[in-house]
């Protein structure tokens, strides 16, 4: 009797945790090999030139927060009914840091955001996108980001989304930029305990921050103006 293929199933291999319904999963779990995901299958990709024919004709974007997990990707793709076949893989970059863009997003967390950091190097994932692809995830991320080419690419074409807000700076840091990507219920936490109108007007627990923030427009942008009333915003991404 043949031998059953290992499941390839998002769900089975782990990647539950979808950001934008579960906003403090946020940024979810990354790939961390080079993988195709396919109608909600994530696949080994080789890493040799058999990846060309792979990657041909798409568009690669570089990904600092949730776009590097396979579960956000393909809940963007599926919510619009577009072909969920996308490569995923990880690069070293150099000069790129993670932080915290200084707004609230629609799904009421704080996500993360490209700054520049010199002699810094990171694997990050990167996505290839075709034309329709990336005009829906490019959709998911206007007008808060805006996609610009990576400088010293590692990939040729390489592109990925900044903040227009610029990223969040922590005091206890000497003003240095707040990493991004990591612990939500922490980020918010530590916000909160630096503003307590934003604490007042969201908290007083991460749960109730992203629930709030989530269902209302006018409160994120209550949130927004808070963030950036508290000094804590850095330059952004240069034009």
């Amino acid at each position: 009797m043949a031998l059953e293929e290992p499941a390839r199933t998002l769900t089975a291999l782990g990647y539950t945790d979808i950001p934008a319904l579960s906003p403090l999963t946020y940024p979810g779990r990354p790939v961390t090999a080079p993988a195709l995901l396919h109608h909600g299958e994530l696949h080994a990709l080789p890493v040799d030139g058999a990846l060309d024919d792979v990657i041909k004709d798409r568009t690669p974007v570089l990904a600092v927060g949730s776009n590097a997990s396979p579960a956000q990707i393909a809940y963007k793709l599926t919510r619009l009914n577009l072909p969920v076949s996308v490569p995923m893989i990880p690069v070293e970059t150099h000069g790129i840091g993670i932080g915290c863009s200084a707004h609230i997003g629609r799904n009421g967390y704080v996500a993360a955001a490209p700054y520049e950091a010199p002699g810094e190097r990171r694997t990050l994932v990167v996505t290839w996108l075709d034309d329709t692809q990336l005009k829906a995830v490019d959709a998911t991320e206007l007008p808060n980001y805006r996609r610009v080419p990576v400088p010293d690419a590692p990939v040729p074409g390489l592109q990925l989304y900044v903040s227009e807000y610029g990223v969040l700076t922590d005091p206890e840091t000497g003003g240095a930029p707040r990493p991004g990507g990591g612990d939500q219920a922490a980020l918010l936490t530590a916000l909160m305990a630096l503003s307590p109108a934003l604490r007042s007007l969201l908290g007083p627990t991460p749960a109730d921050w992203v629930r709030r923030a989530a269902a209302s427009p006018s409160l994120r942008e209550r949130g927004t103006l808070l963030l950036r009333e508290t000094g804590l915003r850095a330059t952004p991404w240069p034009h």
